[in-house]
């Protein structure tokens, strides 16, 4: 059985950095793709930053240059560091895997199994 789990949300001033973890299981994780999304309330699930198993990183405009995704194989632990934290970066965060896989997608269609998210709230 696959699993994905998130860690690491909360409260944290503008500014601010903050790191997310994602603990798996169930398929060989340094053959996956992964990703990371995120839902603020009332918008859409926006895809912000992506690694393939050869560790090619892609992210979105609104995370560039402030995000840093990153695989532990041996630990099967995904990451994703996020600095300078804007009020709109409050959301839920979800990582997402797809099992022997060399994409590098922050589409959600392109993934298969999903975490049940963390909450990252950013407060002035």
């Amino acid at each position: 059985e696959v699993q994905l789990a998130e860690s690491g949300g909360g409260s944290v001033q503008t500014g601010g950095s903050v790191t997310l973890s994602c603990a798996t299981s169930g398929y060989t994780f340094d053959r996956a793709s992964m990703g990371w999304f995120r839902q603020a309330e009332g918008k859409e699930r926006e895809g912000i930053a992506a690694v393939d198993r050869a560790g090619h990183t892609k992210y979105a405009d609104s995370v560039k240059d402030r995000a840093a995704i990153y695989k532990d194989n041996a630990k099967n632990v995904l990451y994703l560091q996020m600095h300078s934290l804007k009020l709109e970066d409050s959301a839920f965060y979800y990582c997402a895997a797809k099992p022997e896989s060399f994409l590098t997608s922050l589409r959600e269609s392109t993934y298969t199994y999903w975490g049940q998210g963390t909450q990252v709230t950013v407060s002035s």
